[in-house]
């Protein structure tokens, strides 16, 4: 089984002080923060949510994040894994203050080491890379990754991704997923255990293993085929089964669910193995609107069921998010156009750091940086599109298809015939400016309902995100909300990822209104509609765990010290074997 014990266990009990000085010990003073003013942006959800903590730490190798586990082990310690924090659903940062042990923050974004294996058509991440670290690796041996998914330009880490089975936009590829991986965990009996599951020798000792892994020591062109899967090979056949009554993807679905994918902090993951793909030769993106949700509806079911080749994307926009991203997403837009996906995860960094500190000044207003940035953006030239805005005033539904080699004839001329008698919809072939355009638009959505939330904070409620994944046979695919839920709602903002029946629904609440029972209702409406939810973020703090998923979530942690109160369980520890 390739399991390594620590000598560390809970029948040490060392006090916060004592954990707090060995902590330092290991870790050197500018590699540990405990003071709750200087590490507030670490405990805070990138959307909402956050808590206290005894400390946040950095550590700088995957050695020093063995150690620092043990010792939250011998002081009883909650640990919370951290990377970018990019997370739409608190479960990347403490929550609340209700804790029954001291909270520890490992924040992993420093080891941040990639390895191309096997000629690279696979890769060995390490807790702190980037999605956009890998695709920049990539293209420079004509590679794809695994994912693409708009939060990589923010940072988002491939470790998070695989342990949130985080989908993104990729038809082709599914949710992120691997058998491969090395991680740690807390047993039953209350020990830490290191478990290789990479399939790639590293030596017989937890300090060998990941010195020999942080320093690449090892055999990178020649490591055995393995059997497990490196990644979701079942997608494709899935979503092209238009008749299943449920849905392609969601975060409690059984089949992908396996030690490091899916854990959603459970564990301390220190690497994951994953495939990569071959690069199109040639990439065509399409752009159509339509005004019945039936007739994109058709067009899916014939897309997936007919064509030899499927899309590498399709995303979709409503009207009402395409004037929100427009209006409230221009600076996200601009920013990324001009400064390109690199600059980005800095820029957040510092918005963040300096949000941190005026939030101090109660003379400040709130979201001071928003307001700036959005009078900012307001003043620059239209940024989108003549076709695109055309399309805005013709068409309520907006969806954006890239093909690629093969699939681009296939999918000129099937739209040509498909829209040659339409009363309701068109299409247009982008050019690459438009192409690069509409993805940077769709992308800017979801920061725009937020943007809109703050720059209305005196008129509108609260914001309400859901995550959902509508079953594949379904044919009236937009809800149609009562009376009683619709008079609570300023703004219904629709987007998602169309081929494969996963939609992020963004409602702007009414002043006033009750947001825990505004979500009550949509969920049984949901229930109602065979969806599954959430689809791709996972459940953080925000939604419910299914059985499956908590039943999953107690294997992994049978002791309940990682990131305990997800999928709104119990916080409180778990009586061990050693305890008992």
């Amino acid at each position: 089984m390739n399991r390594y014990r620590s000598t560390a266990s809970y029948t040490s009990q060392l006090p916060s002080e004592q954990v707090l000085v060995k902590l330092t010990k290991i870790l050197g003073a500018a590699n540990i923060q405990a003071d709750p003013a200087k590490n507030e942006h670490y405990r805070m959800g990138w959307r909402s949510g956050g808590g206290s903590a005894l400390a946040v730490l950095f550590p700088q190798t995957l050695l020093e994040i063995w150690q620092c586990l043990e010792v939250c082990v011998e002081g009883n310690c909650i640990i919370i894994m951290q990377a970018a924090k990019t997370g739409l659903t608190e479960g990347s940062t403490p929550s609340g203050d209700d804790y029954d042990r001291p909270v520890v923050v490992i924040n992993t974004l420093a080891i941040n080491k990639l390895y191309l294996i096997n000629d690279n058509e696979q890769i060995i991440s390490l807790p702190g890379t980037t999605l956009h670290q890998l695709q920049n690796e990539l293209k420079a041996v004509n590679r794809a990754p695994h994912s693409v998914i708009g939060s990589s330009t923010l940072g988002a880490s491939i470790v998070g991704g695989v342990s949130n089975n985080s989908g993104g936009a990729l038809v082709k590829r599914g949710p992120a997923y691997t058998e491969l991986s090395l991680f740690a965990q807390i047993n039953e009996h209350g020990q830490l255990v290191l478990v290789n599951h990479l399939e790639v020798e590293l030596g017989d000792t937890p300090e060998e293993i990941l010195t020999n892994l942080q320093n690449g020591y090892f055999d990178k062109s020649q490591l055995s085929q393995s059997n497990k899967l490196a990644s979701d090979k079942e997608y494709v056949a899935r979503i092209q089964d238009v008749n299943a009554d449920t849905p392609s993807r969601f975060n409690a679905d059984k089949r992908r669910l396996y030690e490091a994918s899916g854990c959603a902090g459970k564990l301390a993951v220190f690497a994951v193995r994953l495939d990569t793909y071959p690069t199109a030769t040639k990439e065509q993106t399409f752009y159509v609107g339509s005004n019945s949700v039936q007739e994109l509806a058709l067009l899916r079911r014939q897309i997936l069921s007919s064509f030899k080749n499927v899309p590498e994307v399709g995303e979709y926009m409503h009207r009402d998010i395409f004037d929100v991203s427009a209006k409230y997403g221009k600076d996200t837009f601009l920013s990324i156009k001009h400064l390109g996906t690199n600059a980005l995860p800095k820029l957040f960094s510092i918005k963040g750091s300096i949000d941190a500190k005026l939030s101090k000044w109660s003379w400040v207003p709130n979201h001071l940086t928003d307001k700036v940035m959005q009078m900012i953006a307001q003043v620059l030239p239209q940024h989108l599109p003549k076709r695109m805005l055309e399309y805005r005033n013709q068409y309520e539904h907006h969806l954006i298809i890239k093909m690629s080699d093969d699939g681009i004839y296939e999918a000129q001329s099937f739209l040509e015939s498909f829209f040659a008698d339409s009363e309701t919809g068109s299409y247009f072939t982008c050019t690459q400016a438009e192409s690069d355009s509409a993805f940077l638009h769709r992308f800017a959505a979801a920061g725009a309902a937020i943007r809109y939330e703050v720059m209305h904070e005196e008129t509108a409620g609260e914001i309400l995100a859901l995550d959902i994944a509508i079953p594949r046979n379904t044919l009236d695919w937009l809800e149609n909300l009562p009376e009683s839920i619709t008079q609570h709602l300023e703004k219904k903002l629709y987007y998602g990822h169309f081929f494969c029946y996963v939609f992020h629904q963004d409602y702007i609440l009414k002043k006033g209104s009750d947001a825990k029972q505004v979500k009550k209702m949509m969920l049984e409406l949901l229930n109602k509609r065979g969806a599954k939810y959430p689809a791709e973020h996972n459940v953080g703090h925000l939604y419910e765990a299914e059985p499956d998923l908590q039943q999953f979530y107690e294997r992994l942690d049978p002791t309940n010290t990682f990131n305990p109160g997800i999928g709104q369980m119990p916080k409180t520890k778990r009586n061990c074997a050693c305890c008992l």
